[in-house]
């Protein structure tokens, strides 16, 4: 497939790298420009471009941006075909994001996203760690291997994203439309726990979307006063860890 990447964090290195290795044609673009890609990302072979040219004669569009960021590349995504695809990777974090009263009152995450863009998305890859999709990815068939959720309320376009995921190393889970998508969201039993896909239906059904919030917010406040101390760096499934005592 040919595939626009936007963003180029932790995630959409990772994105950038296995599926450009995976065999796709994928250009990434971030909003510091083209110059700014380093040679790593582009190793397995994906063209950097600015966001416009990234985002031209596409398949799928990946926008792994800071959700808060999204409406400021909402306008170029808009004009996107019909036909092209939108994955978005993101979690809404007041610290990092600023309050969102829609979101505070309960809206589901995708939903807004959704609203800002003016398109319908594929939610995928935001229920994994960074350091997770990165390492963790296995062949098929393996007893390992992990799942990541996929909502969509198109089933052509969520079985899309559960292919990509699949290129990615990890199994695809049909998680539904996106009005349910809230049951992958942070403090949710399914996010960043790193569980199979025998586990995710149970987890996904096990989601209380009233104890979200506070769940969420206290596992950043674990993993930052633990990373806040030199002295007991965390190793890196230590938020893992983390998210598994707090949300299941």
């Amino acid at each position: 497939m040919r595939i626009g990447i936007i963003g180029t964090g932790h995630i959409g290195k990772s994105l950038v790298k296995k599926l450009s290795a995976a065999g796709h044609d994928v250009k990434v673009a971030n909003s510091r420009g083209p110059g700014s890609i380093d040679n790593d990302t582009l190793s397995t072979g994906a063209t950097a471009a600015d966001v416009v040219t990234a985002l031209t004669d596409v398949d799928v569009a990946i926008l792994s941006v800071p959700l808060s960021r999204l409406p400021d590349i909402a306008e170029t995504v808009r004009a996107l075909p019909a036909t092209c695809v939108i994955v978005d990777t993101s979690n809404y974090y007041p610290a990092r994001d600023g309050v969102i009263a829609a979101l505070e009152n309960g809206m589901t995450e995708s939903l807004w996203v959704a609203e800002q863009l003016g398109r319908t998305v594929v939610k995928a890859w935001n229920a994994i760690g960074s350091d997770s999709l990165a390492r963790k990815g296995k062949r098929k068939g393996d007893p390992d291997r992990i799942a990541i959720p996929v909502a969509a309320d198109s089933d052509a376009d969520r079985k899309i994203g559960m292919t990509l995921v699949e290129d990615t190393g990890f199994d695809g889970f049909d998680a539904g439309p996106l009005e349910t998508s809230w049951r992958q969201q942070p403090g949710a039993p399914c996010y960043c726990t790193d569980l199979q896909a025998s586990q995710m239906a149970a987890a996904l059904e096990a989601a209380d979307k009233s104890r979200l919030p506070k769940r969420r917010d206290l596992s950043v406040a674990v993993i930052m006063e633990r990373m806040g101390d030199p002295k007991t760096n965390p190793d890196a499934d230590f938020g893992v860890r983390i998210c598994r005592a707090i949300f299941g």
